[in-house]
C-alpha cells in the first residue's frame, strides 16, 4: 500500500478532516493534501507528526494488518569478542608473533623495537 493512500485511509477512519490534522500537527492543509494525493513524499519527522496526530504508532502508517508484523529470524550476530581483531584465525597467529617479538626487545626507543621485529621477519 502506498503511504499517501494509507494516511488518507487512517484519517478518514477516525473521522478527521485535513483541517483537524493541520491543527494537530502544525502542517499546512495544502501540504497534507499534497501528501495524501501522492504529490509530495514526507520526511520521517513529518510522518512522526502525522502518526501522533492520527493517534497511531508510526509502523501502522506502513502496515495495515490488525496484529503486529512478525519479525524475520535474523542471523545470530557476532559478539564484540568475536569481532575483535586478533581474536581468532590468522590475525590471532600474527598478533601472537608480534607480542613474542616485542617481548624480546629491551625497553628502549620504539624505533628499535620496530627494527627488531622487521629483522626477525615474524619467525
Amino acid at each position: 500500500m502506498v503511504i499517501c493512500d494509507r494516511l488518507r485511509e487512517l484519517r478518514e477512519s477516525k473521522n478527521l478532516s485535513q483541517g483537524d490534522i493541520e491543527k494537530r500537527t502544525g502542517l499546512l492543509r495544502c501540504y497534507i493534501s499534497r501528501v495524501e494525493n501522492g504529490h509530495t513524499v514526507p520526511a520521517v519527522e513529518t510522518l512522526e507528526k502525522l502518526a501522533r496526530a492520527l493517534e497511531v504508532p508510526l509502523y501502522q502508517l506502513f502496515y495495515d494488518g490488525e496484529k503486529l508484523p512478525q519479525l524475520p529470524n535474523l542471523l545470530k550476530r557476532k559478539t564484540s569478542d568475536e569481532i575483535a581483531w586478533g581474536s581468532s584465525g590468522k590475525n590471532a597467529q600474527y598478533l601472537h608473533k608480534l607480542r613474542k617479538c616485542l617481548s624480546k626487545t629491551p625497553d628502549r626507543d620504539p624505533q628499535d623495537s620496530a627494527w627488531v621485529c622487521a629483522k626477525s621477519r615474524w619467525r
